[in-house]
């Protein structure tokens, strides 16, 4: 048993829960490089719990019946109770069996992963379908637990919610579950197809869509209130964001609107993502897709990592073109981040917090787009000036002169802006077929110029 390591500050809180870590970790990772327990203790402080101590044991799988042998099951109560600790949390997913096997050696509430990041996520829900998606996701993950759960408690009468005598009551819970689950879901889906019918309006505008997508605690949402001045709250812990939030910014002529959305975790419980998963969808939805990664982690755990984010994104279905966004260089010594420019050649580089390669960012962003655009040229009549007003957002070059017959305007449109405007055209090129690029609307953001050798210490 290790006492917490008092060289990480644990913000000791009288009236906070304290909490000992226990898991099972592979042998062969004593050697490997890196702190398998690491982002374990970070959902342990994001759920406001005190860590005082950790229990690890060693072997290839973890006990069957009790997640741990015999002898370390011990060593947990033991240090459950010298510690006064009040929760004991699991790195894995416990079963139900294996939670009834540590609970009956330990005096303490067990946890487990997914039991902790349900809790992380109850407290930063902020609103009403923030909220619902928490609840339903702990609604389904209770539901997974009442299986084979309890004893049979027979109901000798009926009434409301019963089918007659011997119905036991792990019955009627799990219906009293599965139909609060269902208004759940009703109540998110309403609000979907509210956000659905917004984004809509955006589509149609022309606007392109950018979602942000990556690991927690990377700074995704510092990087919005970075490109948009929004005031989207940023702290130093997991699942800080858990409403998608969409705000627009503009460069070079053009508007572009912007989405945070909830970060991802190693293990992320299906439960969440199933209740989040019209949050998520807005990284399906998206033109371009900024994976955003923290640099200031070593390589290993920026790989494993990114990894994760994959996945994660290949399961919501997110096809649209990715482009990688180390974040947090202001941390890394000029060799590191050499190093890290070598191993990633196409991603961009910035410090969010301190403004720090944003305008290139946003040059590849604007390059990516611009490759979709088509040139056109139109005769505006004056009647109907208003259109010119309407494409200073969505167009680039936009040029403009009058003449007695009209407005004639020289830019360059998005595919579906320029199809609207065919009745106005003067040019005899007809708009290519796709969205534009190399036709298919998925090539990947150009590398641009992103040498500027000091970032490092700029930030």
């Amino acid at each position: 048993m290790a006492a917490a390591d008092p060289q990480q500050p644990t913000n000791a809180v009288a009236h906070r829960p304290r909490a000992v870590v226990f898991a099972v970790l592979p042998p062969a990772s004593r050697e490997a490089g890196g702190d398998p327990l690491a982002e374990i203790r970070e959902l342990v402080r994001s759920a406001e719990l005190d860590l005082v101590g950790e229990v690890v044991q060693y072997r290839e799988t973890p006990a069957a019946r009790s997640y741990l042998g015999r002898g370390k099951l011990e060593e947990l109560a033991r240090a459950v109770r010298d510690l006064g600790a009040t929760v004991a949390v699991c790195e894995d997913d416990l079963t139900p069996a294996q939670v009834a096997a540590v609970l009956d050696v330990v005096d303490a509430d067990v946890l487990d992963r997914t039991e902790l990041i349900l809790s992380v996520f109850s407290r930063h829900a902020h609103s009403m379908e923030g909220t619902l998606q928490v609840h339903l996701a702990q609604l389904e993950y209770e539901l997974t637990r009442m299986r084979g759960k309890g004893h049979l408690l027979s109901r000798l009468g009926a009434g409301v919610d019963m089918r007659g005598p011997g119905e036991t009551k792990l019955e009627v819970d799990r219906r009293v579950v599965r139909r609060r689950i269902q208004q759940l879901r009703r109540r998110i889906a309403e609000m979907a197809r509210t956000r659905r019918t917004q984004r809509a309006r955006r589509l149609q505008a022309g606007v392109p869509l950018i979602a942000l997508a990556g690991y927690t605690n990377a700074g995704k949402s510092t990087l919005l209130n970075a490109l948009t001045d929004a005031d989207v709250p940023v702290r130093d812990r997991l699942f800080e964001t858990l409403d998608p939030t969409s705000r627009a910014f503009r460069y070079r002529d053009r508007d572009y609107v912007i989405t945070d959305t909830v970060g991802f975790i190693r293990k992320l419980p299906h439960q969440l993502v199933d209740a989040f998963a019209s949050t998520l969808e807005e990284t399906t939805l998206a033109d371009l897709v900024l994976v955003v990664a923290d640099a200031s982690l070593d390589p290993a755990e920026i790989a494993a990592r990114q990894e994760t984010v994959a996945e994660t994104l290949e399961l919501i279905g997110s096809t649209a073109p990715r482009l990688l966004v180390f974040n947090k260089i202001d941390r890394l010594d000029a060799g590191r981040l050499a190093r890290l420019r070598a191993l990633y050649p196409e991603a961009q580089f910035i410090a969010a917090a301190h403004g720090v390669g944003l305008d290139r960012l946003q040059a590849r962003i604007a390059d990516f787009f611009d490759r979709q655009l088509v040139p056109v040229t139109l005769l505006v009549p004056y009647t109907d000036a208003g259109l010119v007003a309407r494409l200073r957002g969505v167009a680039s070059d936009l040029r403009q002169r009058h003449t007695a017959e009209g407005i004639v305007v020289e830019a360059r449109l998005p595919l579906a802006e320029a199809g609207r405007c065919a009745r106005y055209r003067l040019d005899a090129a007809a708009p290519p077929r796709g969205r534009g690029g190399d036709g298919d609307g998925h090539g990947r953001p150009e590398e641009t110029d992103d040498s500027d050798g000091g970032a490092a210490a700029d930030a």
